[in-house]
């Protein structure tokens, strides 16, 4: 099976196909052959249109056929050469002329995907949030010690007074500052903003007005989250300068809970990777290595205490990936879970929006305050969810895939994790799904991106991008104008197909444990709306710096002189809207493992 970096760096699309659809096509006028004005009642036709578009021959599409690898004979290749004015070229004047139509920034396409599959009832059946308690122990006496706390330890110092948010947010100021240049995890420092949100906060809690566990804590925006009068920059150099009016859904119900924005964090360009045009965001455990993307400054930033949590995306892995690299915890939550009004788009029907922090239950704690229905986001839905951190999880069933967790990328930690849930009581249970080439399904992935920022490839402005490698976005925008709109169907039927396998996959277990970085999982589960929740369990020595990118002959990855340790994490999937069941065993698995803790050195 081709893997997806197999898929971005070797199926490059031909440049001659490019006359079909890539010139410009202008509107002529009545076609002389067409018969007069027909009798009353005569019903329309296709291939009735007026003409437009370039001058073909039949070597036109002799050539397009080896980008969708189909085949024409000579005589039905004269027939679309005929045809082609007349009935396909016209359709394509919505964004060729003269009647243009602009499509604006947040227009969500029609078709619309429901990982429900139109099931009555998915998740639980009520809400209950029942996190654990935690003391106000005593307060370190170093700032770092108190910069690396728990979300909840810092609430309950906030909230018992023993700590000020105006403290507190100038702890992780003076972190992001001196840390940054190695890091380069900070797109916007938001300082003044961040300070007056803070006295904010110290003076209701006073008052003895307290909102909740996010109240005065300080936190990091990946920077694709709209934040009113801040710039919003998607780490990508034609959005650099781009300042949003409004705040985006999440950054809202955020400020509702009184949490301070600190900082816009820094994600590879366009949500890819993790190079944006400040430079490429490190991993704070091995500063030679970038921090894996795209949600690269939330989870370095999180990682090296310069934040107490972070919001990031997901489409493909970008919160994965990231949490894995830099030993963070990563809760994707099910796909419409979290509103993604006022976020950029990627893929309408796969962006997720989820919390990074360096605890398991702290990123509950963030997705019960940024969870629900946005009017802006027709994807958004209002479920319920049921978390009770001192409800047992013996008995519940974990799913494995055996041939998987015999080999790479699995390591000893993934089949570790398995015995440590065992050990708590779960049932570990084998489970399948077909031998399909999952793959295929990122023809949706890639013609979604395409049209997001269609208006960007077409202007010619994404070539102003720092990376225009084969496998960065402006070449696979630009590839993806020549995808088959048939095969996107198809591929979309394969979605739900696939989405049925793991409806009863997960009919058959309560959750998932696989390793991370599996290819076949990281595309299933995007694309059906699982929620996973990534966190660390141990730690692997490597002797060569790791990266998102494909190969390169010419600029080999280095190779370091002695091994180096860094930190590795599995992942475990949910049923859809049980985000719970994954906090429960997940923080059940970080306690008995008890790697949480350890930080990365220097920082």
């Amino acid at each position: 099976m081709k893997t997806r970096r197999d898929f971005l760096t070797q199926a490059p699309l031909g440049l001659l196909g490019a006359m079909v659809a890539g010139s410009a096509l202008a509107q002529t006028g009545q076609n002389p052959a067409a018969p007069g004005t027909p009798p009353p009642g005569s019903p329309s036709a296709f291939n009735t249109a007026p003409p437009a578009g370039p001058k073909l021959t039949t070597a036109t599409f002799a050539e397009a056929e080896k980008l969708a690898q189909v085949s024409m004979t000579e005589a039905q290749r004269e027939m679309a050469v005929a045809n082609w004015p007349t009935s396909m070229a016209a359709l394509l004047e919505r964004r060729t002329g003269p009647r243009k139509v602009a499509l604006e920034e947040g227009l969500a396409p029609a078709t619309a995907w429901f990982p429900a599959m139109g099931r009555a009832q998915v998740g639980p059946a009520h809400d209950r949030f029942v996190p654990s308690t935690v003391a106000a122990k005593p307060l370190p006496a170093k700032d770092e010690d108190i910069a690396f706390a728990s979300v909840a330890q810092l609430g309950a110092w906030l909230r018992t007074r023993k700590l000020t948010s105006t403290r507190l947010t100038k702890i992780y100021l003076a972190r992001l500052k001196r840390f940054d240049p190695q890091l380069h995890c900070v797109i916007t420092l938001c300082e003044d903003h961040a300070l007056a949100q803070a006295a904010q906060a110290d003076k209701e809690i006073a008052a003895g007005h307290y909102r909740g566990p996010l109240h005065g804590i300080p936190w990091g925006a990946k920077d694709l989250l709209d934040t009113a009068g801040i710039a919003t920059t998607y780490g990508a150099e034609p959005f650099r300068h781009r300042v949003p009016q409004d705040d985006a859904a999440v950054t809202r119900k955020l400020n509702e809970a009184g949490a301070v924005l600190v900082a816009k964090l820094s994600l590879g360009a366009l949500a890819l990777n993790d190079i944006w045009f400040g430079g490429q965001t490190m991993n704070p455990w091995l500063l030679k290595e970038g921090a894996s993307g795209s949600s690269a400054g939330p989870a370095s930033a999180t990682a090296a205490g310069l934040v107490a949590f972070a919001i990031g995306s997901e489409t493909q892995g970008s919160i994965i990936s990231p949490c894995m690299r830099c030993g963070t915890t990563g809760l994707r939550p099910t796909y419409g879970r979290v509103p993604r009004t006022g976020a950029m788009t990627l893929c309408w029907t796969m962006d997720k929006l989820g919390p990074i922090a360096r605890s398991v239950e702290d990123t509950l704690l963030v997705l019960n305050t940024i969870r629900g229905i946005d009017p802006g986001d027709t994807a958004s839905v209002a479920a319920h969810l049921d978390y009770d951190a001192a409800e047992s999880i013996k008995g519940l069933k974990v799913g494995y895939f055996p041939g998987w967790m015999k080999e790479a990328p699995a390591t000893d930690l993934d089949r570790a994790a398995l015995d440590q849930l065992r050990a708590l009581g779960l049932v570990p249970t084998e489970v399948s799904l077909p031998d399909w080439p999952y793959d295929d399904l990122n023809v949706l992935l890639f013609a979604e991106a395409a049209a997001a920022f269609e208006e960007l490839t077409l202007s010619g402005a994404a070539d102003q991008m720092r990376v225009q490698t084969p496998d960065a976005w402006p070449n696979l925008f630009r590839e993806s104008r020549f995808l088959s709109a048939v095969d996107f169907v198809q591929a979309d039927r394969l979605r739900l197909k696939v989405a049925k396998e793991m409806e009863r996959v997960m009919g058959e277990v309560d959750l998932l444990l696989v390793p991370s970085l599996r290819d076949e999982m990281m595309v299933i589960s995007n694309m059906t709306g699982q929620p996973s929740l990534t966190l660390r369990t141990g730690f692997v020595e490597v002797s060569q710096v790791r990266s998102d990118w494909a190969p390169d002959p010419k600029h080999p990855l280095p190779k370091l002189a002695t091994p180096h340790r860094v930190p590795y994490g599995v992942t475990l999937i949910g049923r859809l809207f049980e985000e719970g069941t994954l906090g429960r065993v997940g923080r059940a698995l970080e306690a008995k493992v008890a790697v949480a803790g350890e930080r990365p050195p220097g920082f």
